[in-house]
Order: C-alpha cells, then structure tokens, then sequence
C-alpha cells in the first residue's frame, strides 16, 4: 500500500476515448492515492476519502457524504474483488468542482478482461444474493457514472459523479456550506 497521497492536488483529467471528451474541468480539490487490492485497502480508502469530504466541507453525517462515501465503498469493493490482479494495486482520485457543487470519485485497476456492466434496467436477483447489487446502488447514488480503457497500462477505470452536494446540503440536512466557510473567513480575520 503506498503511504503517501500521489500529487493530491493533481487536477488533470483523464481523457475518455470511449465517447466525446468532455473540456477538462476547472481546478479544484483533489485526493488521490494507490491501495492493495485487499479488503484491508478497500476500508482504507473509504476512511481517508470519508476524512477528505469532511475537509472539503462536506460534513460527516450529510447525505452528500454518506452518498459519496457509499460510491466509493462500492467502487472500491469491485475493484477488490472483480479488479484483482496479484501484486497489483488499485488508485483511487476524489475530484471536487471548485464551487463543491460535484465531485468525481474515480477507482482505476489494472485487470482487463473483466468490465462492468451499464446498467439499463435493474436485475433481477434473488433476494438471498449477498453480490450483485454494487453497480446497481452506484448508478442509483450518482448522477451518471462509467467506465474507460485506463490511459498508462492495462485495465479500466471506473467513475461516478454525484452533483449538486451544495443543494442537498441545503435541502437534506439543513446545513448551509456558504455558511460554514462564511465563519470561517471570519474567524480568521479575527
């Protein structure tokens, strides 16, 4: 597991070759940072991603991030477990928009023959079924989510954008970011 976050205010954008490039987005906060492909690393990288919305100022305990924080267990989890290669690790990168209205969560691993499924209309699976449910509850959390070739060796990323943090801040928890940074400005000049 590596230790240390790689270049975690890297704002570059991957491209997408499976459809139409998007412009790369305006900078903003970034995390990124490689974990063993275990379920030890998996729990790793949703604690320091839980920690890093929090700093971002997306509270603990607010819908925004427990969705985020759910997206990124599960994206984690299938690249433990369908991703695995030996000896290989995972990268996970959390983006934020610089006005925190979206953030990116991306996980990239390094197996290439597996590939997720789009998701059209929800399976059918029994109920005693423990798996099968990730990509299901993802595409459910976020506003869109997909995959792509990964750009600088084998295997594939996977991505998923949940937006407008700020209004369900608002809506769901009555927490007011503007609020927040507001007090913080003051407390500072103080």
């Amino acid at each position: 597991m590596t230790t240390k976050p790689i270049n975690s205010t890297d704002t570059a954008q991957p491209a997408n070759p499976c459809g139409p490039s998007k412009a790369p987005s305006p900078p903003g906060p970034a995390f990124e940072m490689r974990f063993t492909s275990t379920p030890r690393g998996a729990r790793l990288a949703r604690r320091l991603a839980a920690v890093r919305l929090d700093a971002w100022g997306i509270p603990h305990g607010t819908d925004p991030h427990d969705a985020i924080v759910l997206i990124v267990v599960e994206l984690t989890a299938n690249a433990v477990s369908h991703g695995h290669v030996p000896g290989r690790d995972f990268h996970l990168r959390l983006r934020a928009a610089p006005d925190r209205r979206t953030v990116r969560v991306e996980v990239t691993d390094t197996r290439t023959e597996r590939h997720p499924r789009r998701l059209i209309a929800p399976e059918v699976t029994d109920a005693t079924d423990e798996t099968g449910r990730g990509l299901l509850l993802v595409s459910q959390l976020a506003t869109r989510w997909d995959w792509h070739p990964r750009q600088d060796g084998p295997g594939k990323t996977v991505w998923a954008e949940y937006e407008q943090v700020r209004t369900a801040l608002r809506e769901g928890n009555g927490y007011d970011p503007d609020l927040r940074e507001q007090a913080t400005s003051d407390a500072e000049l103080n």
